[in-house]
């Protein structure tokens, strides 16, 4: 039976946003999406799509929503990429001293954000996990060589979110040693989502699907009446296709994988996801978790939170938080789902079809 919906494979790096696709297509991810107002644009190392329903719009109505759009994206790069030297992030991370330093904003919502995940999850989600990853090869510098011990123990002795230290009155940072260093990538891109959404929320429109290198917030309904229909991918599949669906109406997505950004040295896979307490890459074989909140940037946080702390206390936070998730776990060679009780109430269903 043909069931017509929006798929958009949701994963860190890629997404792929395809409409009208029936069941079987969505393993297949092979047609053409029907025509709706839609528009797309670059920033923050990866590519960002934008689909509205039940939206007639004028030449200049798109070009002020495409331009609107691309503005929110463009604010988050510029004050939180790690490579841009310009950038209000790589100024924060130079500012060698325990002085306060003036934030925007922007990025002060998105630090005070990120402290609280840390929290909830005892540091598995941290930003000043920045040292860490570059060493793995995973930050500007693109190395892929496995870190000398050593260093990673130094690295390891700067890493800690209780050493960022936040003042929302005056709203600055500081640094309980020169060293600390932020990177922002678990949560810049979600919150880059949320603005993006508030950018066409604020210019009326109502049913909307806004998307960046898989991060995703829909609000309304689409083209045929329903909730959005997301799909979450499945692992390592060529060419990318849906493992699960799930409806997603005034809410976000994020999804954090093993599967895109990663290199393989002598047989094991080296992924961006590090593990702050071991400083090292995640080695626990799950390969994916997806988090539905309210807001893109926490579940963007949530969603790298639950991986690095795995597939048994990472579904334990979960459970216990009532956090609306779903585990793909790699186990003798197969791939099992789980899934908390608050994912399972959103109503969505397994694509059997998956390779």
């Amino acid at each position: 039976m043909r069931a017509t919906m929006d798929a958009l494979l949701c994963t860190r790096r890629r997404a792929l946003l395809a409409g009208g696709l029936g069941a079987a297509a969505l393993a297949a991810c092979g047609r053409a999406a029907r025509d709706e107002p839609a528009f797309r644009g670059a920033a923050m190392g990866t590519t960002w799509h934008v689909k509205l329903a039940h939206a007639s719009l004028g030449r200049a109505q798109r070009d002020e929503l495409h331009a609107a759009v691309r503005d929110a994206f463009e604010r988050v790069e510029r004050g939180m990429s790690l490579y841009r030297e310009d950038s209000e992030l790589a100024r924060f991370n130079r500012h060698r001293s325990d002085a306060p330093f003036a934030l925007s904003s922007d990025l002060f919502n998105v630090l005070a954000a990120a402290q609280e995940v840390s929290a909830l999850s005892d540091g598995a989600f941290d930003v000043t996990v920045a040292p860490l990853v570059a060493s793995w090869g995973f930050g500007p510098g693109g190395r892929r060589a496995q870190p000398a011990r050593a260093e990673l123990l130094a690295e390891r002795e700067a890493v800690g979110y209780r050493a960022l230290r936040l003042d929302a009155a005056a709203r600055t940072a500081s640094k309980a040693h020169a060293t600390l260093a932020a990177d922002l990538n678990g949560i810049a891109k979600g919150y880059g989502v949320d603005l993006a959404a508030q950018a066409l929320a604020a210019r009326g429109i109502a049913h909307y699907l806004v998307e960046a290198g898989g991060e995703v917030r829909a609000r309304g309904i689409n083209a045929d009446g329903r909730a959005w229909q997301i799909g979450i991918e499945q692992p390592d599949a060529v060419p990318q296709c849906a493992r699960h669906v799930a409806p997603l109406a005034g809410r976000a997505m994020a999804t954090s994988g093993d599967y895109r950004i990663y290199y393989e040295r002598d047989g094991r896979r080296y992924c961006h996801e590090i593990d702050p307490a071991r400083g090292a890459p995640i080695a626990h074989g799950l390969a994916s978790v997806t988090v539905v909140a309210d807001d893109c940037m926490r579940a963007d946080a949530l969603a790298t939170a639950l991986i690095v702390l795995g597939p048994d206390a990472g579904f334990a936070l979960a459970q216990s938080r009532g956090i609306a998730a779903y585990f793909i776990r790699r186990l003798d060679g197969t791939l099992h789902d789980r899934m908390t009780s608050a994912f399972a109430a959103l109503g969505g269903r397994r694509v059997e079809d998956t390779r």
